[in-house]
């Protein structure tokens, strides 16, 4: 019994370290995003057709 006790122990200490860690390189920005702003400009971007006046506006 006192083995469950130890790895119980164990499991949450080594829980604690990875949430520290996470939250530390969190911090440091590990996870941000540098190559989507580098690539950005080379995708076309969706044309947006306006619609005409007279389709808009609505019949009376």
């Amino acid at each position: 019994m006192s083995v469950i006790y130890l790895l119980l122990s164990l499991s949450i200490l080594v829980a604690i370290v990875f949430f520290i860690a996470f939250i530390y390189s969190v911090k440091n920005g590990q996870y941000d995003d540098s190559y989507t702003p580098s690539v950005r400009m080379l995708f076309e971007d969706e044309l947006v057709k306006e619609q005409p006046e007279e389709l808009t506006k609505t019949k009376h």
